[in-house]
């Protein structure tokens, strides 16, 4: 009887895991990224504006390396490329100055979603490489930056969303899902991973405006640029950091706190900050929507 294998929302076949395995072994050579490659075009596996879900595809085959259930090559260390800089060398930061006055003397704010590899997109990369306290180095898998500007053209912060957290305690209590359901529904949550007010800007009030342009705007835009809706977004404030003031005044809602551990923590000895959970739902029906496998 073919074994039916649950992973990371898919619903796979033994026999199909099994003839992976053949694939792998018959060449050695292969890189793990070249082994995601072949799954995602032999099953066709793509967004629905036709790219490779190579992402998913490296995370699916780590899970069932995990597993025991599948065998793969070792990473291949030596090969890695460096890390490179979000921003091209030679790349000229706009000279900025100090801005202070009130947010009635800056609007009609833009929010503009840069394209990629222009100089607005080597901008954000740049302005979250230096001044974040994160940091910053290159996006992976779904995702959208924000470059807003004021009246006069003058950059003022940045935003970045991107995958939502894979499991967490208090959001998925919050939303009421299975652990099934969060699997073939987790791309319909976007993670607010940076957000960033230039820090020569001093403008009372920007971070909670900027907050509510971008959140009105945001799901038809994703919508745009990936094919498929998303129904809430959420945040992780490290507490003994932020107040989270923009975010409360923005309603979103604090659901709870991590636990102070990373998801790279496999033997639970790793101590990270703790941070509260903020979401912010975009539909009323939100629930019923994440809920019912449908979003």
């Amino acid at each position: 009887m073919d074994k039916i294998i649950h992973c990371q929302g898919r619903v796979l076949h033994q026999s199909e895991v099994c003839c992976l395995q053949t694939i792998i072994d018959k060449h050695p050579d292969w890189s793990r990224h070249k082994i995601t490659q072949h799954i995602c075009r032999r099953w066709e596996w793509r967004t629905s504006t036709g790219q490779l879900k190579t992402f998913a595809a490296r995370s699916l085959i780590d899970k069932l390396e995990q597993r025991g259930q599948l065998k793969l090559p070792p990473i291949h260390i030596a090969k890695r490329r460096p890390q490179r800089p979000p921003f091209p060398k030679g790349f000229i930061a706009p000279a900025n100055k100090p801005i202070a006055t009130s947010l009635s003397k800056l609007t009609p704010l833009s929010i503009n979603i840069p394209l990629a590899n222009s100089y607005e997109d080597d901008c954000v990369g740049y302005y979250l490489n230096q001044h974040h306290y994160l940091g910053f180095n290159r996006t992976v898998g779904e995702n959208l930056k924000f470059l807003i500007r004021d009246k006069y053209g003058r950059d003022l912060a940045c935003l970045l969303f991107g995958s939502a957290a894979w499991k967490t305690a208090p959001r998925d209590n919050f939303i009421g899902w299975s652990p099934e359901i969060r699997e073939a529904n987790i791309s319909a949550i976007t993670n607010n991973t940076r957000f960033l007010l230039l820090p020569w800007v001093r403008v009372p009030h920007l971070a909670s405006c900027v907050l509510a342009r971008v959140l009105r705007r945001i799901k038809q835009d994703w919508m745009h640029k990936y094919g498929h809706p998303i129904q809430m977004v959420e945040t992780f404030v490290e507490r003994d950091r932020f107040k989270g003031t923009c975010y409360k005044a923005s309603n979103w809602i604090c659901v709870g706190q991590t636990k102070g551990r990373s998801r790279q923590d496999r033997y639970n000895n790793l101590v990270v900050p703790v941070k509260d959970i903020y979401l912010y739902p975009l539909t009323r029906d939100f629930q019923q929507i994440l809920c019912r496998g449908n979003s």
